[in-house]
């Protein structure tokens, strides 16, 4: 493949003779989650590329939908690159033949066959070093994308929310506040469903995802209370590819509750850096043409995948609103929880 060296991983010689591409090796350890709608398969050699599937996914609630399917992802250990790097290269996505390839050197990257419903992982051992680009760039990459190909799920960058069976969807660029309002949506009683990617069953607007972390500013530790702010601030702390410092919080070992199966949407509400008038409300229901441009703006992605017209109108009926800064995330968590009512 172009860009990828060959780096077969060890064999006695004459196996190299008959298997050059080790395509018998059986691979001996095996996870099993319930994700994102499918029945997912984790398979490898290594017990370190396991343990950083279990730290992406044990203990997630499990999300089924009603018409589910197997994925295998095989994870492979490397030997190392020879060369230290303060941060890996950023990651590089190439296609063709029907593989989808995320990259990050040619030691590090992500093949992805939809139509078999099949990944390899590959990882050199210097790579593990930098776990939280292995597991969020690699493997949960690898997962999101065999889900939404496999499932026929739409991709959306965003948050949600809700209760009873009834979700919110919450979107808009980034820094409008998304994860502190997710937050505070998990702390005011609703439940999590997913704060970074959200994938939607575009028939029946059925919306999925994996509720493991939850990426905060420091910012967010604002007006907190002291206990919560001790869970978020003694949290592991990542560096996004933008820069930006978050901490990365473990939503399974901390207050609130998950899902714990898909909900269907309510509402979409779209974020903005905008502040509310004194007196005026906060939330404002977008009408049907502006609710698709904006929606296609704030999804590019999304946008660009067959059926999106057809999925944008179905969230207009819905009901798409904009939803502007108030005085706090509280102020805001009251004006989206009637839309689920």
């Amino acid at each position: 493949m172009p860009g990828i060296a060959a780096h077969p991983l060890p064999q006695a010689a004459g196996d190299v003779a008959c298997d050059p591409f080790g395509e018998r090796r059986a691979r001996r350890h095996a996870l099993h989650f319930d994700l994102l709608g499918g029945r997912f398969g984790f398979h490898s050699d290594n017990p370190r590329l396991l343990r950083l599937v279990e730290q992406a996914y044990a203990g997630t609630p499990p999300q089924r939908l009603p018409q589910t399917r197997d994925f295998r992802v095989e994870l492979d250990l490397l030997p190392s690159g020879g060369r230290a790097c303060a941060a890996p290269p950023p990651l590089r996505t190439h296609s063709g033949a029907g593989v989808l390839c995320g990259i990050l050197d040619d030691r590090n990257y992500v093949l992805i066959v939809p139509a078999e419903r099949r990944a390899l992982v590959a990882v050199s051992r210097d790579m593990l070093e930098h776990a939280y680009h292995v597991r969020y760039e690699l493997i949960e990459f690898a997962v999101y994308v065999l889900a939404a190909r496999g499932l026929g799920l739409m991709p959306l960058h965003g948050a949600c929310a809700g209760s009873v069976g009834r979700g919110l969807l919450l979107l808009g660029a980034s820094g409008a506040g998304k994860s502190t309002l997710a937050l505070h949506c998990l702390l005011g009683g609703l439940e999590l469903l997913a704060e970074d990617s959200v994938f939607v069953e575009p028939e029946g607007l059925l919306a999925t995802g994996a509720a493991n972390f939850l990426h905060l500013r420091d910012s967010a530790l604002a007006h907190l209370d002291p206990q919560i702010g001790s869970w978020i601030g003694g949290s592991a702390r990542i560096r996004r590819r933008s820069g930006v410092e978050k901490f990365e919080v473990d939503l399974r070992r901390g207050p609130g509750r998950l899902a714990c199966e898909p909900l269907r949407l309510a509402a979409t509400v779209l974020l903005s850096a905008e502040t509310a008038p004194p007196g005026q409300p906060l939330l404002e229901r977008l009408a049907d043409e502006q609710a698709t441009i904006r929606l296609s703006e704030d999804q590019p992605y999304a946008a660009a995948q067959a059926g999106w017209p057809d999925f944008v109108r179905r969230l207009a009926r819905q009901g798409v609103y904009r939803l502007r800064r108030g005085a706090g995330a509280d102020a805001s968590l009251q004006a989206i929880r009637g839309l689920l009512e």
